[in-house]
């Protein structure tokens, strides 16, 4: 199971979007996904030590511990994720020990790119986590509302989903 983490808290989450396109991809190519709307969870902020025994964070650390591999959908503010998925980090990181990962990025411009690259080597270093290379980073000229509308963003999110797919598997089985 491919766990999809959508990282926004914002109702009109661009970020979003990119998540239920890379689970609709999943899906397609017959992978059992579970979707983790952190905007519907009460995640406490991380204090290093008291919110540890919290449900939500007990459940979040669950779900990565069950998932195959994980796909982080998260919006870039200010040339950076943004601090719910580092918050989300903070409290489950020791669960994503070992996993395969893939990042979907939106960003309001073509500026912060490179944003991810600070934070694919936190999980890699921190948490020994397999990061895929190719990241799906998005602009919002690319996609409306509600879905998708740039057919090469689409093809790098199915790529992204076969890759996580396919890593997950190579990883579940060495």
């Amino acid at each position: 199971m491919i766990l999809i983490i959508s990282c926004s808290h914002h109702p009109d989450s661009r970020s979003r979007v990119l998540a239920h396109a890379a689970k609709e991809a999943l899906l397609a190519a017959g992978e059992k996904v579970d979707f983790f709307d952190l905007r519907e969870v009460d995640l406490p902020l991380c204090d290093g030590h008291s919110t540890y025994e919290h449900p939500s964070v007990i459940e979040a650390q669950e779900r990565v511990k069950k998932a195959k591999g994980i796909l982080l959908a998260v919006p870039i503010y200010n040339y950076a994720v943004n601090a719910v998925t580092k918050n989300f980090i903070e409290h489950s990181g020791k669960s994503f020990q070992g996993k395969p990962v893939g990042l979907l990025a939106a960003a309001g411009g073509k500026g912060s790119y490179m944003a991810l690259l600070p934070f694919a080597g936190s999980l890699m270093i921190d948490f020994h986590c397999y990061v895929l290379p190719q990241f799906v980073y998005a602009t919002s000229d690319q996609m409306n509302e509600t879905a998708v509308t740039d057919a090469e963003l689409q093809e790098r999110i199915d790529k992204l989903a076969a890759d996580i797919s396919w890593l997950a598997e190579a990883v579940e089985r060495k």
